[in-house]
């Protein structure tokens, strides 16, 4: 029963957070020289009508260079661009998009973007386990940047971990860290946004599925 509420609690405040309509929040594109920098807590734009933020970047078993963002951000085959340096073009598409673990895999061109570990305040080092009650994790979100909260951990057993970080419409898919290790994805907030819990996919579980599933993705390290 507990799995069941907390499965359609996210549900019913994923459309909530959401990917954000262009021109919503933080993150106005301007032109940049040469091509965009790319890392988790990075802005994109997908389908040239929402914006979310990239979970990681890395590479998978096969040697692609891909990236990760919340599943409700957009089906296989939508294009990104980056929200910063819109000139740059298109620059990667979704291949996966899961909508029970809510996230998704998104295949960059390594000729359009310079792959990072940092953005603003957040570097992402390694891949780990849920943070559990009382740690403190991070994000680094294109709408609402850096913010920081108590973990209160899995609380019903779901692949998801409960904290009370600030996030917003646009922040979907922001990387959720302890120090430098990436352990989960913002997806949504319960509420009121900002102040209400985040909940969100915890990485070891979409590292699983990654791994069971094969195909782009599959082996995924970050750089």
């Amino acid at each position: 029963m507990f799995t069941t509420l907390a499965k359609a609690a996210r549900s019913a405040f994923a459309v909530a957070i959401g990917a954000a309509l262009i021109g919503m929040g933080a993150g106005v594109a301007q032109a940049a020289a040469g091509p965009p920098v790319i890392g988790g807590g990075s802005g994109i734009i997908i389908d040239n009508q929402f914006e979310c933020t990239v979970t990681t970047i890395g590479h998978d078993r096969a040697g692609r260079l891909v990236g990760l963002t919340a599943g409700h951000c957009g089906e296989a085959g939508a294009q990104v661009w980056s929200e910063q340096n819109r000139g740059a073009g298109v620059i990667g598409h979704f291949v996966y998009s899961n909508h029970d673990l809510d996230y998704a895999v998104i295949e960059f061109d390594p000729g359009k973007i310079v792959p990072v570990n940092r953005v603003g305040n957040l570097a992402i080092t390694r891949v780990g386990a849920p943070a559990q009650f009382p740690a403190i994790v991070c994000k680094e979100g294109r709408t609402t940047g850096n913010t920081c909260g108590v973990a209160y951990g899995d609380i019903f057993q779901t692949d998801e971990t409960w904290s009370q970080m600030c996030v917003v419409e646009g922040d979907s898919g922001a990387p959720v860290v302890m120090g430098t290790t990436l352990v989960g994805m913002v997806n949504a907030y319960l509420a009121v946004a900002c102040f209400g819990p985040e909940v969100g996919t915890n990485m070891n579980a979409i590292m699983h599925d990654l791994n069971v599933r094969g195909g782009a993705g599959s082996g995924y390290h970050p750089i």
